[in-house]
């Protein structure tokens, strides 16, 4: 399913189990934030069509974490620079922190995992895993959770001025 969240924002959230990807678009670019789980991979090229793009032309991958949930799709897009923090995905990737892109800012929240990102963009949050709906939170008993960290991540989360929250999981009506 698509759901359209602001001119530029899109939602695709899928029949099977994994999480939403977020479709940004910037002047020239076509941003992803994180892939799904490979069982939606077909899914997601065929939701990407319904908004007339294909994987060919998706400039940016972000990745907010390193759980297969969110990464599963990464060998669909192989033109794509894909962008993660270094404390999950080593030199696999670009460093999120190399990333230029000013309507873009990147947000340390480690807790679920040690390299846990959020994204800022105008009044839209993109939490990945941190922070859900009706203020649940990720899971931080998985291998490089912390909850001391999910903790100073939720306080720093919570000094940000956004409107929309996009968790990486959650109930489409929300």
């Amino acid at each position: 399913m698509i759901r359209k969240i602001d001119k530029n924002v899109h939602q695709i959230s899928f029949q099977n189990f994994g999480s939403y990807v977020y479709l940004i678009q910037l002047e020239n670019k076509n941003i992803l934030i994180d892939t799904s789980s490979p069982e939606n991979s077909e899914e997601l090229i065929s939701h990407l069509h319904e908004l007339n793009l294909s994987p060919t032309i998706i400039n940016i991958v972000i990745l907010t974490h390193h759980h297969w949930d969110h990464t599963g799709g990464i060998d669909l897009f192989p033109n794509a620079k894909f962008y993660a923090s270094p404390k999950d995905f080593g030199e696999n990737f670009h460093d999120i922190h190399t990333l230029k892109i000013p309507e873009l800012k990147i947000i340390n929240t480690p807790g679920h995992s040690k390299g846990g990102i959020c994204i800022l963009h105008k009044d839209i949050l993109f939490s990945g895993d941190t922070l859900f709906h009706q203020g649940t939170i990720g899971r931080t008993d998985l291998p490089g959770g912390s909850m001391s960290e999910m903790k100073r991540s939720l306080e720093k989360i919570s000094k940000l001025k956004f409107k929309t929250l996009l968790p990486g999981h959650g109930i489409d009506s929300d």
